[in-house]
Parts: C-alpha cells; structure tokens; sequence
C-alpha cells in the first residue's frame, strides 16, 4: 500500500467543501475573541467527520478542541480563524472594499485553519483505513493576531499530552520556517487625571494625556538602551475629548518584542518604571491591563525536514494564465522596487526574483533571519515539538497584512496554497505517527533546547482572556 494513499485522496475528493468552508470564513472575517460563526462551522465539519468537540476552551467561546482516536502518539494541528480590523477587500488584484469598513482577512488565517482541520480530517482517515493507533487533534486557536489564542490554551494545559504539533501559515513562498520569531507583551496602560477648563483654570486639571505623551518619550529614549533586535510600537487608544477640557483619562497600548522571552520580561520592567514616572510628573495616577504575552518560536527542524521532504516530492502548485495575469495587475499596486527589496531582506533564491508567484519549493535552508513579527505559536513550541512552513498563497512581492493579502485569500491562489499545506501537513504527520524514530528525534531535539529554561508561561497570575479589551470589527 502507498503510505498516505488514503489522506491524499480525501483531500482531493474534498477539495470543493474545504474551499467553500474558507471562503465562507474569508467572507465572515471575524476579528480576535470574536469568530464565532468560523469556529462553529469548522466545529461542525469536523463533528460529522467523527471528531469529538470541547467548545469554548481556555475561558474562550469562540477556542475549541476537535480529538479523534485513542492512544499514542497524540499529534496536534494548530488551527486560526482570525481576521484584521479595516482591510476588507474583494478577491480582485485592485483595491476595492468587500465591506466597507469591514474586516478583513489579510493575513490569511482562513486559509491557515481549513489547511489545518484537513490535515486533521486528512490523518484520521489514514489511521482508520489502515487501523493504525494514534490521536489526533485539531485546536481551533482564537486572536492569533493579538498573541492570545495559543498562550491561554497553552496555560491551561491543552497541550500536556502532546507528542507533537504541526501548522503553517499563508505566505509568498513554499518554504520551512526553520527561523525564530519575537518575544512579546501586549499591555494597556491607563491614566488617570482630573478635568478642568484647558483655558479658564488649567492648573486645577491633571492631564492624563500628559501623562501618556510623557511615557511615549520614555519609550522612546528607553530604544537606544535595549537590545538592537528588541521593538517597541505603541497607539494612543484614548486622548481624551475635546481640547477645552483636560484630560482626566488617556490610555496608551504597547507591544514590547524582543528575541527571547527574558529580554521582554527585563524591557516590561523598565517600561513600568516610565510609566510611574510619567505619573508622577503629571501628578496623575494609572493602572495596567495585560493583555496577552508570548514566547519565541522554537523551530522543531526534524519536523521541518519531513515537510521539506514532502513538498518537494509533491511539487509545488502551479498557476494558470488568469492567476498569472491576477499577479501581474496587483503587482502593479506595489511600491517601486518592492518584490525585490522583500526578496533580497529574506536571503530569497535567485529564481523567485523572476517569478510573479512562487511555484517551486525553496531549498533546505537554516540560515534564515528571526522573524521580526511574533505569533503564539512559539507557546505551543515550548511545551512540544512543532513544525512549520508556508505555502504560496499570493503574489510575491505582496506586503502582510494588506489588501492584496486579503484579496488572494479568497480566491483560486489562495486555494491552491491552502490544499497544498494540508497534504503537507498530513503526510508529515502520518510519518510521526508510524516512524518512532522520526517522532523520537523531534522530541529528543526539543527536549535539548527547552532543557535550561523550562517554559513558564508569561501570563500573569489572575489574568484571563482580554474577551473586552480587544477590536470587536
């Protein structure tokens, strides 16, 4: 029998119902603790494929978990549904609203969970035609773009029992991420001050506006003093109302990111100590919400090796005239010199510079850059081994979080990318599962580099998910 006959032919035979699941989430574009109609419908896919769900998971209605099997090894496929505030766009390649207004998958993360849940779906079915033992997982992983989904779940335990984890995400190129990300903290601060006539009596007022202006200048003199890969970026989500009145609430929003988790936690500090400064010269008073905190991805290169192996003997997707002239005309929506000034800051091979979409698989490679985003996957990779990798599922060149982003993720580009990852993913998984030597090698690899800084999770005592707190369109 050919190993993974099974898998790869139920995604083929379900190649309709996976893409109108995505585009029916692409559609929906629910931004962070908000997806619940695209956490229920991927729940009720996998509830008539035999999976057994728990809903509402880690404090969170709209995280789930979808189990199928019994036994070891339990495999894990790590799911997002979420989409960004203000970037909706229809799935054309020149900027016009689907919604005006709306939300947007700009990130792709409808694609980025139906790959998942097939591979999922995928795997079962291989196991159960060949009555091989296992446990299969999918986790409907909520606010992946806020850094909250993954770090809660990761907290409550969810991940304890598993052997091993897998995901991807969209991308712009068919390659393993065998490279880390950034650390980060997501905090509110808020101040407190007291109004008065900004013209009539403006010292008996307490700006709280001050207060927030003179912590942004902390901040940033505090940049020339922390480490050079360390970022910090932060928008004012209050500044009062009108400018007769002073202020006597102001709120400001901070991301603190750095390569490893104790350089945040060392930068937190220092940012806390601005910020009673920054009271105390105002003569204000504040108090902070943390939102979410996470860790750096751990890349699990054993894993990556058999995603590497099995996309180059797939072969990557290849692309008709109407999608090539669908890249041609966003190109031309790009900034002068773009694609190239992308390509060259990720060391890319020299033959994506002459193509408009990836359509070969980018070489073995670990000398890649950290990623300069975050993403809570790295939670997930400190408690068990996890592989990554993109797929193509948009037009080179394209920058995140964008239009053009949302636009190939609701069409035929993105589709390819999203079938292509689950049978990826899959058969990745299948080899773990049937091969203790290749699960033995990826948890003896995560094992050395977890073993002098066990994972403690960032998340403070006594603080829930930030279900209030964060965009709700």
């Amino acid at each position: 029998m050919d190993k993974g006959k099974h898998a790869l032919r139920w995604i083929e035979q379900n190649q309709k119902a996976l893409t109108d699941l995505s585009d029916r989430i692409w559609a929906y574009a629910e931004v962070g603790l908000q997806e619940h109609r695209s956490a229920q419908d991927q729940e009720e896919y996998l509830r008539q494929a035999g999976f057994e769900i728990t809903s509402g998971v880690a404090g969170m209605p709209s995280a789930f978990v979808a189990s199928w099997g019994e036994g070891a090894p339990v495999i894990g496929f790590l799911g997002e549904y979420d989409a960004l505030p203000g970037i909706s766009q229809k799935p054309q390649p020149t900027k016009e609203e689907y919604k005006a207004g709306a939300p947007g998958h700009g990130c792709g993360h409808n694609l980025l969970g139906v790959a998942a849940l097939a591979a999922a779906v995928a795997l079962k079915e291989e196991l159960a035609a060949a009555g091989i033992p296992g446990t299969v997982r999918y986790y409907g992983c909520p606010a992946e773009e806020t850094l909250v989904g993954k770090v809660f779940m990761v907290k409550d335990g969810l991940f304890r029992d598993v052997d091993a984890a897998l995901t991807w995400h969209p991308g712009t190129t068919n390659a393993v991420w065998n490279n880390s990300s950034n650390a980060m903290n997501s905090v509110k601060f808020t101040f407190h001050g007291r109004t008065a006539h900004a013209a009539g009596d403006p010292h008996n007022g307490r700006s709280a506006l001050d207060a927030v202006e003179l912590m942004n200048i902390g901040a940033n003199y505090l940049r020339e003093h922390i480490v050079e890969k360390a970022r910090l970026h932060y928008v004012i989500t209050d500044g009062g109302g009108e400018p007769n009145v002073v202020p006597a609430h102001a709120q400001v929003w901070y991301y603190m990111r750095a390569p490893e988790r104790h350089q945040v936690d060392e930068i937190y500090a220092r940012l806390m100590d601005i910020a009673k400064g920054a009271a105390l010269m105002t003569g204000t008073t504040f108090d902070f919400t943390f939102l979410a905190g996470c860790y750096n991805y751990l890349p699990s290169l054993a894993i990556n090796r058999l995603a590497q192996k099995h996309m180059e003997a797939l072969g990557a997707p290849q692309w008709t005239a109407e999608e090539l002239e669908f890249a041609r005309v966003m190109n031309e929506s790009f900034a002068p010199g773009q694609k190239e000034a992308t390509l060259k800051a990720g060391k890319a091979p020299k033959e994506l510079f002459t193509q408009m979409i990836n359509d070969t698989v980018v070489p073995w490679r670990q000398d890649e850059p950290p990623m300069a985003g975050s993403t809570d996957v790295g939670d997930v990779s400190w408690v068990t081994p996890t592989g990554q990798f993109a797929t193509a599922c948009g037009v080179l060149g394209q920058p995140g979080h964008s239009w053009q982003v949302t636009a190939c993720s609701g069409m035929s580009i993105g589709h390819k990318g999203m079938l292509f990852a689950a049978q990826v993913m899959a058969l990745s998984a299948l080899d773990l599962v049937t091969d203790p030597a290749e699960l033995k090698a990826a948890r003896d690899e995560w094992a050395a580099a977890v073993s002098e800084a066990p994972y403690v999770t960032p998340i403070p005592e006594g603080v829930e998910p930030p279900l209030d707190q964060l965009p709700k369109h």
